[in-house]
């Protein structure tokens, strides 16, 4: 009795397993990725179809095969050493993340992949189940679209290259109408133009000359406005001083642009109007940035102070109505401190 309830267990567990590899074989049989399962010694032991479709094996030519026929020979020499390391650690993984991992088809082409490792075990025997997909066409289209983005770049760089040199052509003539103008309300205003005008260009040649041509190093475009307006304005560097301390501050150029106009008009305005009859003092020139992508642009100056009676909004010059139309066009705010030394707080956030 017991003998025969015993056989009759051993009978419905062996199908039991039967029933279980069949589903196994099944599923690999029908997946739609190639799939190989491999031995310890790195035979092939069982193919499906997709494998003899991606690799154009019959399967009796793959079984019982080094698996390193399927590799590119320049590969072959190092893969036992790769087996062996998943073999030392046995668990669920993509082969060689991060790097390009390629395959030898029956006639001699190679082709990308992409290979999903999994350890299969039973009782002592141990293989590894490889799960390959061809991702061709999925490189030819990157590759299409890195192409589109390079020439689209290269466009855009020209398109930058081109307004800076549009703009430098206007620079001049209006600087060399400066030298024909006696007027001297006149030649302040067309020098003031030309200051905005160049101020536009550096921003085109910034980007021009950046790897990231959609963006400008904030930074490094007022470091070279600085010494722009210097220039211009014939300023001796031991009576006015500059301080700078600038954060790293990339701006896309729809804010690039309005917000070196404002450097450019709150520099300028210390330059031609904080100092005068030799007066001596500092300009601070400094940008902060916070973890939520929020700009503050502060300039500063020790000079003679704004006028008596100072009011923002108030103000009649054309370079504040200029700076606060500019401060609204980039969603900002601007602050005026005028207790110690005359302060501009500009705050805005970054647009993505």
């Amino acid at each position: 009795m017991s003998l025969g309830g015993s056989l009759s267990q051993q009978s419905t567990d062996k199908i039991a397993v039967d029933s279980a590899d069949q589903r196994f074989e099944r599923v690999v049989e029908y997946a739609p990725n190639a799939m190989i399962l491999i031995s310890a010694e790195g035979l092939m032991e069982m193919v499906n179809a997709q494998t003899e479709i991606i690799f154009g094996y019959a399967r009796a030519e793959l079984l019982g095969q080094p698996i390193e026929m399927l590799v590119p020979e320049r590969f072959r020499a190092g893969h036992p050493g790769l087996r062996g390391s998943f073999s030392h650690n046995p668990t669920p993984r993509p082969m060689g993340p991060g790097r390009d991992l390629f395959a030898l088809r029956k006639d001699g082409s190679e082709f990308p992949v992409e290979i999903g490792l999994n350890p299969i075990t039973s009782g002592e025997r141990h293989q590894i189940l490889a799960a390959i997909s061809d991702i061709s066409e999925r490189k030819h289209r990157e590759e299409q679209i890195a192409r589109s983005l390079r020439e689209k770049e290269t466009l855009l760089s020209e398109v930058h290259h081109r307004v800076k040199n549009n703009l430098q052509i206007v620079h001049s003539l209006l600087d060399m109408q400066t030298a024909s103008v006696e007027d001297r309300r006149a030649r302040d205003a067309l020098i003031d133009s030309c200051n905005r005008v160049r101020s536009m260009a550096q921003i085109h040649q910034s980007l021009y000359q950046s790897e990231d041509i959609a963006k400008v190093d904030f930074a490094n475009f007022c470091e070279g406005l600085i010494s722009s307006l210097f220039a211009a304005y014939n300023i001796d560097l031991e009576r006015i001083h500059v301080v700078s301390d600038m954060a790293e501050v990339e701006l896309a150029i729809d804010q690039a642009v309005p917000c070196g106009l404002i450097a450019n008009e709150l520099i300028a305005n210390a330059l031609k109007h904080g100092f005068p009859n030799g007066h001596q003092g500092e300009i601070r020139v400094s940008t902060k940035r916070d973890e939520n992508n929020i700009v503050e642009l502060t300039v500063s100056d020790t000079g003679c102070g704004m006028p008596a009676g100072f009011k923002l909004g108030q103000d009649s010059g054309l370079g504040l109505q200029l700076i606060e139309l500019l401060v609204d066009q980039i969603g900002g705010t601007l602050e005026v401190d005028t207790k110690d030394a005359t302060t501009f707080v500009i705050t805005f956030a970054i647009r993505n």
